[in-house]
């Protein structure tokens, strides 16, 4: 749903209700924006960072006992240093 919008002589926009509506943004809210390639991405700022980034990454665990994980680290860590030249 792509749609126009006019950047102000104050360098400010006004995001289209339905958009704000359809993405759950409220007035007063606090948003990021970020500049990547050229292009400009807003998105809410979250009321708390470690739970907008909870989960992340969990598909990296997959299929591996983590518990099981830490044992062999942890055992590696026991192992003579490899004889130096």
């Amino acid at each position: 749903m792509a749609k126009t919008v006019r950047l102000s002589s104050k360098r400010q926009i006004a995001i289209p209700r339905a958009l704000c509506e359809k993405v759950g943004l409220r007035l007063g809210q606090e948003l990021t924006i970020q500049e990547a390639h050229g292009r400009l991405i807003l998105w809410p700022k979250p009321k708390s960072y470690s739970k907008a980034l909870e989960g992340l990454g969990r598909e990296i665990w997959e299929g591996i006992d983590p518990l099981e994980y830490i044992r062999k680290e942890r055992a590696s860590w026991n192992k003579p240093p490899s004889p130096q030249r």
